[in-house]
């Protein structure tokens, strides 16, 4: 275990902050150089030790602070084996008296580089390595000054052991908590994702039980007008009542099955079988769903919240294009989510909510103005945007959110007319210029395709003219 923790020269680099990327390789390579300054004379004055033997070991116990940023274990080899070679090499002189005084097994250029040597070993490799090293230098240190010995010095083995101890659990508790910090924002990043994930199921299982109603309606309907149909036939033959039979036995199994669906649906939370988030609410799978009709009294409950919401259908004629009970739901639930934002977001602001019918589908504009209050926090889940785009995507439509030059948000959204994507998918409206009116209601126009400006038009201070005629600020 020994040999495959400390017998090793694999690389393991500090890791480099954004900011201060070599600020502690530079402390670190001052420090080691201040180590060579005070070890060299110290060796050569009062170790008597010669240059040639004084500079190699002055070198190794410096250059092994610098090993250590990249290579830390073998750097305190290198650190280790310095002090080693220079107890030995100082061992004679002592004993013959000649440096009397002189600090020994360890100097303190010594033990200020292996120091530093033990902290960075501490904070790169596991615990039960850099307890090894600090144990194979409590031992070197015995065996020179315990059982080798030597005469007429300065003591420092003890001082030596009992720093390093000190500097290897630092360093591991600073390991430690680097090490759980990262698993920290880890955990955050995949509880981030499980609440998306999550999120999105909800939203698919709340617009499956709203959806719930309208198939159920078109069963029972084919249900009814398979039973009807054999009286409205004058001698109808035995295989058309047989036909018949076997559509409303197909049908009313069809229901039975979507009842289970939804009530494995509806468990999660039997007071907001919707998912409407108001509690209560059991008896509304019995309420009809809503549809654009409503639309007014919609907007009639942010307007008692404080809201100023304007209301532009435009087309009205809209009875000629039928939209099935799926488009007119979920249109219907795009306003409302947008309303329920605008309320919750930009308290106080004005919201103007356009609604146009063309031969192709139904396009759908909630804008808001810049908020009046304060908006304090959101304790919401994150359901609103994504159910838009959910409803409008099973609808083959599409919808876009952004924020206005003005400091409001701006949805807007197009579900085809038959709930599916038409081969000849029309155009998206041009980018939308929004403008504040006399009355204090934020206008929007739709600029036609082909007129259309560019990105770089249209975006904040390029210079494009304003609808009023000033420039964009």
């Amino acid at each position: 275990m020994l040999r495959d923790d400390l017998w090793t020269v694999r690389a393991d680099p500090l890791p480099a902050s954004v900011w201060l990327r070599w600020l502690p390789h530079g402390m670190v390579c001052l420090a080691a150089l201040g180590v060579f300054t005070g070890a060299l004379p110290y060796l050569m004055d009062s170790g008597h030790v010669v240059a040639a033997f004084a500079l190699p070991l002055a070198v190794g116990q410096s250059g092994a602070m610098v090993l250590a940023l990249w290579r830390p274990v073998p750097a305190w080899w290198l650190s280790t084996a310095a002090t080693a070679l220079q107890a030995i090499t100082v061992h004679g002189s002592l004993l013959s008296g000649r440096t009397a005084g002189f600090q020994w097994p360890w100097t303190v250029a010594g033990i200020v580089g292996h120091l530093f040597v033990l902290l960075l070993l501490a904070l790169r490799v596991r615990t039960r390595v850099a307890a090894e090293a600090l144990g194979v230098t409590a031992l070197v240190t015995y065996l020179l000054q315990g059982v080798w010995g030597a005469a007429n010095y300065q003591s420092t083995g003890v001082l030596a052991v009992a720093l390093s101890a000190v500097v290897v659990v630092l360093g591991i508790a600073l390991r430690g908590r680097r090490e759980a910090r990262a698993e920290l924002v880890q955990q955050t990043t995949l509880t981030a994702e499980e609440r998306a994930r999550r999120t999105l199921l909800e939203e698919r299982s709340r617009i499956a039980r709203e959806l719930h109603d309208v198939v159920a309606h078109h069963m029972s309907v084919i249900s009814i007008q398979a039973q009807v149909a054999p009286h409205l036939t004058e001698n109808p033959s035995e295989e058309l009542r047989e036909n018949l039979a076997g559509i409303r036995h197909n049908a009313l199994e069809a229901l039975a099955e979507l009842r289970r669906v939804l009530g494995v649906l509806r468990s999660a939370d039997p007071e907001d079988p919707y998912g409407l988030g108001e509690p209560g609410t059991a008896a509304a799978p019995q309420t009809p769903q809503p549809t654009l009709d409503r639309l007014g009294a919609l907007v009639e409950n942010p307007r008692a919240a404080g809201l100023h919401v304007a209301l532009d259908v435009q087309d009205r004629r809209r009875t000629a294009w039928p939209y099935p009970p799926g488009v007119e739901l979920s249109a219907y639930r795009i306003v409302q989510e947008a309303l329920s934002n605008a309320l919750r977001h930009a308290p106080g602001s004005t919201v103007r909510v356009e609604v146009v019918h063309v031969p192709e589908g139904l396009h759908l504009h909630v804008v808001n103005s810049r908020p009046r209050q304060r908006v304090p926090p959101s304790a919401g889940a994150g359901h609103g945007l994504l159910g838009m785009r959910e409803r409008a995507a099973m609808l083959g439509g599409h919808v876009t959110a952004a924020r206005t030059l003005h400091g409001g948000f701006s949805v807007s959204a197009f579900l085809p007319r038959d709930g599916t994507a038409p081969a000849d998918d029309p155009v998206p409206p041009g980018p939308r210029v929004e403008y504040i009116a006399p009355d204090g209601l934020p206008v929007v126009h739709l600029e036609p395709p082909s007129a259309a400006p560019t990105a770089q038009q249209d975006a904040p201070g390029s210079g494009a003219p304003h609808p009023t005629g000033e420039d964009t600020p």
